[in-house]
């Protein structure tokens, strides 16, 4: 298999499976963030002063209403530290960058922007912090702004994406990830590209950023060092083996789930402590990990208890409950799977994903292993 440079973005519009209707999973790892976030600003505040203009980007913004409300959530951050510095004259001027990808559904983001504004003025006042947003299609794995421009960088839930997908994977065969029966080389041709990848991404940011700048990152990781002794992966082994069944049905070509592999790496701590400070422009500060469970977005009436008694008592599983899981993460893997296998298997595929993981999360409770890192430009 040849490598494939692959443009990633989120299932665009405002429909049942789209992005902007289902990243509540997101929105509850933005909340856990918060508290990280809120001392990343308190420390740079107190190590660099105020800017007259704060300059901020948000890498991999994607297109929901969760974008702003972390705009939002930094503004209100600064008002509040000044206040409480008794800063009163000079009020700053913040410049926001929404990047991401050219697939990115900018249109539906932009459309937020005049109620976001309205809020803005109604909590700031005309004395508040004036904000001024624009978008920034391109690749956070190279150069994005000029030299010693930015003073801070959001990332919420992007940066476990790969450029590209990795060399070598031609024996991974129905596994469509790392999975704990890949073999050994799948393992470091991931980790190969992840090290290339993040590298990139420091190299880059450390160039673009003042110096005692900070840069906040939330993304998904992996609990353990080597990925073959836990499958923390196991909604991509789910959805490989909903594949296989479509291969079996003489729905999807063998070769077609052969060559197919997700650009998406989950690195453990030791892969990101060791980028970190091996390509050296910054200081790792705060290393914060953090469980959400695969259905922490769903609301049901059951608990997971009662449901797991239901299922033990031979009761159905939750098939609703399946399907809200598969819909949330079709709203991210369906524009790869499509550009790969086409769009009329779409359907069928996510429908049979849905049945697994409700049998899944009958007996199971998984979570997402998520890390939060603070980052200082030195």
């Amino acid at each position: 298999m040849g490598v494939k440079e692959v443009t990633v973005h989120m299932t665009v519009g405002n429909g049942e499976t789209s992005y902007a209707n289902n990243s509540a999973h997101q929105k509850i790892g933005i909340s856990k963030a918060k508290y990280v976030l809120d001392e990343c600003l308190k420390q740079m505040v107190a190590d660099n002063g105020f800017s007259k203009c704060f300059k901020m980007v948000d890498l991999g913004c994607s297109s929901g209403p969760n974008t702003l409300s972390v705009v939002a959530e930094i503004i209100n951050t600064i008002g509040r530290l000044r206040k409480l510095n008794n800063v009163d004259h000079e009020l700053p001027e913040m410049e926001v960058f929404l990047n991401d990808l050219e697939g990115n559904d900018f249109n539906n983001l932009f459309k937020l922007l005049p109620s976001f504004y309205k809020k803005l003025n109604e909590v700031t006042g005309n004395e508040g912090i004036r904000c001024f947003v624009s978008g920034l299609p391109g690749s956070f794995y190279g150069r994005l702004f000029p030299s010693n421009t930015l003073n801070f960088v959001y990332s919420s839930f992007s940066l476990q994406w790969l450029s590209k997908i990795p060399e070598g994977l031609e024996n991974n065969k129905e596994n469509i990830h790392m999975a704990m029966a890949s073999p050994p080389e799948i393992f470091e041709a991931y980790a190969r590209q992840y090290r290339q990848d993040f590298t990139t991404f420091l190299t880059s940011r450390g160039e673009e950023m003042v110096p005692g700048g900070r840069m906040v990152l939330t993304f998904v990781g992996r609990s353990v060092e080597d990925p073959s002794t836990k499958d923390d992966c196991a909604h991509f082994t789910l959805l490989a083996s909903s594949l296989l069944e479509m291969v079996n049905e003489g729905l999807v070509k063998e070769s077609d789930l052969h060559s197919f592999n997700m650009p998406i790496y989950t690195p453990s701590k030791q892969d990101v402590e060791g980028v970190i400070h091996k390509q050296g422009s910054f200081n790792l500060d705060k290393f914060e990990p953090f469980l959400v469970p695969w259905d922490a977005h769903v609301k049901h009436e059951d608990t997971l208890d009662q449901i797991s008694q239901l299922c033990a008592n031979g009761s159905a599983p939750d098939h609703s409950r399946g399907k809200r899981v598969s819909d949330f993460i079709r709203a991210y893997t369906e524009p790869v799977l499509t550009s790969h296998f086409g769009s009329s298997i779409i359907d069928n595929l996510y429908g049979k994903y849905a049945k697994k993981l409700a049998e899944y999360l009958s007996t199971e409770q998984p979570s997402f292993y998520n890390i939060i890192i603070c980052l200082s430009k030195k």
